[in-house]
């Protein structure tokens, strides 16, 4: 079992946080921005930015090479859709996208918008990890959470459509 914060500064165990999340175990905060049969898109449950969102495989596997075709081509396409409407709806002009492959969770790209703000960390990989411990720390208020909340609606009614 991991320990794992939420944004909310709630502490939760769980074998696999992904499974918890694919599996409805866990409700991310706002809900499931979109889903499809390999892919489950949801705001990150750790850091409060609007429009940050986690696209995970619902398939407990680790790396890019492991999807299959059929999987590769929803994760492209799911991955485009969400993007494009983060530009859209959210105006997020630009996007930093992660994957990583010694993680404890599924296969998930970050997808982490760039906002005026994070500047004052850098402009590189280095400055997301203070970033995301700003945000952790210093946005977890009403009025930021509310934002977020209000960018998953957002973002989940475009998608639908």
């Amino acid at each position: 079992m991991r320990k794992i914060t939420l944004s909310n500064g709630q502490t939760i165990e769980v074998e696999c946080l992904s499974c918890a999340l694919v599996n409805g175990l866990i409700e991310p905060d706002g809900g499931v921005v979109i889903e499809t049969e390999y892919f489950h898109a949801h705001q990150d449950v750790a850091y409060p930015i609007r429009g940050l969102v986690i696209l995970a495989s619902k398939r407990h596997i680790k790396c890019l090479d492991e999807l299959t075709e059929l999987e590769r081509n929803d994760y492209i396409n799911i991955l485009s859709k969400i993007r494009k409407a983060q530009r859209e709806v959210l105006d997020i002009e630009y996007v930093y996208y992660f994957y990583n492959e010694d993680t404890t969770h599924h296969f998930h790209t970050w997808m982490v918008p760039r906002y005026e703000w994070m500047y004052e960390f850098g402009r590189s990989i280095e400055s997301v990890r203070p970033v995301l411990l700003h945000a952790r720390n210093n946005l977890n208020n009403e009025e930021n959470i509310k934002e977020v909340m209000s960018a998953i609606k957002a973002l989940t009614k475009a998608l639908e459509s």
